[in-house]
C-alpha cells in the first residue's frame, strides 16, 4: 500500500504502564487492529472508479482509516477535483466500511490532489498509463 495512508487506534491515547500485561494486551491489540485494517481495506477494493476502472485503495485515494470500538472514520481524496462519481465514490467507501466494521462510519473528502505517485506500486504499469 502506499506511504501515506495513516492509521489510528484508540491505544494511541493510552500509553502502557510499562508493565507485562499491559504489553501483552497492547500487542494483541495492534494485531487486531492490523487484522481488521486489512480486512477493511480488502472490503475497500469492491469501490471502484468507474472511469478508470481501478479500485480506491489501488489508486491511493484512501487517505487515512481510523477504526474504533464504537465508530470508524475514512479521509479519501478524488482523482479530480470535479470527479462527477465523487459523491458516488464516498459514499460507497463510506458503506463499504461501515459493512466491514459494523459500526457507524463517516467519511471527510481530503484536500490533498490526487497524483499518480499516490497509486500502489505497479498499479499504474497495470493499468497501461504510468511506467
Amino acid at each position: 500500500m502506499n506511504d501515506l495512508l495513516t492509521t489510528s487506534t484508540e491505544n494511541e491515547s493510552n500509553p502502557s504502564t510499562g508493565n507485562a500485561q499491559n504489553g501483552e494486551q497492547t500487542a494483541t491489540s495492534e494485531v487486531a487492529y492490523a487484522s481488521q485494517e486489512a480486512h477493511v481495506l480488502e472490503a475497500l477494493r469492491q469501490v471502484v472508479d468507474p472511469e478508470i476502472g481501478m479500485d480506491v485503495v489501488a489508486l491511493g485515494l484512501i487517505r487515512e482509516l481510523e477504526l474504533h470500538a464504537d465508530h470508524a472514520h475514512v479521509v479519501m481524496i478524488l482523482t479530480t477535483p470535479f470527479c462527477p462519481y465523487g459523491p458516488q465514490l464516498m459514499e460507497q467507501s463510506r458503506r463499504c466500511v461501515q459493512d466491514a466494521t459494523g459500526v457507524p462510519t463517516t467519511i471527510e473528502l481530503g484536500l490533498q490532489m490526487w497524483d499518480q505517485s499516490m497509486m500502489e506500486d505497479g498499479a499504474g504499469e497495470d493499468w497501461g498509463l504510468f511506467y
